[in-house]
């Protein structure tokens, strides 16, 4: 059989391995995240991080199959590593805002939902969580205003929490 031919087969069996996998962690993550009573937007937000780790893992399949030297990969991998090193010291940086939303979803008192006033010496921000986002903190006022913070941003601020949502 002709190499490009094996490459094609190849390519099918990971791109079917993808599917299949796709489908079966979101149906095995949801009923197990569902048994721990964790909200519906944080079970999202882990169900995307999985979906992502398993697309990087078939797309590093899928270069390894048309020929994609190891060397190659390498310098992908520490471009990716590079890029998130500086999301995690560059306060200015769109990633820092994605680091921080991974840092207010697994170690952040606050939560969709709870009602909470954001302390900050010029603006004083009070209202419902209604979203937390990779890039923005949503708060309802009120009023019905919708408040959006950047992630690094409330990170930095003092949060009071007025009203805990029962779970």
């Amino acid at each position: 059989m002709e190499p490009y031919k094996i490459q094609i087969i190849e390519t099918i069996v990971v791109i079917a391995g993808y599917i299949i996998i796709h489908y079966i962690t979101k149906i095995f993550v949801n009923n197990s995240l569902k048994q721990t009573h964790i909200q519906r937007g944080r079970r999202k937000m882990i169900i995307k991080a999985v979906h992502l780790l398993s697309f990087l893992t078939a797309t590093v399949l899928l270069s390894g199959v048309w020929g994609l030297k190891q060397n190659e990969i390498a310098v992908f991998a520490g471009t990716i590593l590079t890029a998130l090193g500086i999301a995690f010291f560059a306060q200015w940086s769109l990633l820092s805002n994605v680091t921080s939303s991974l840092l207010l979803f697994f170690n952040h008192p606050v939560k969709i939902g709870d009602t909470i006033k954001v302390l900050d010496k010029d603006y004083i921000s009070e209202g419902e969580v209604i979203d937390l986002t990779y890039f923005f903190v949503h708060l309802k006022t009120n009023d019905g205003e919708i408040i959006t913070i950047p992630n690094s941003l409330f990170l930095q601020k003092s949060v009071s929490i007025i009203e805990k949502m029962d779970p």
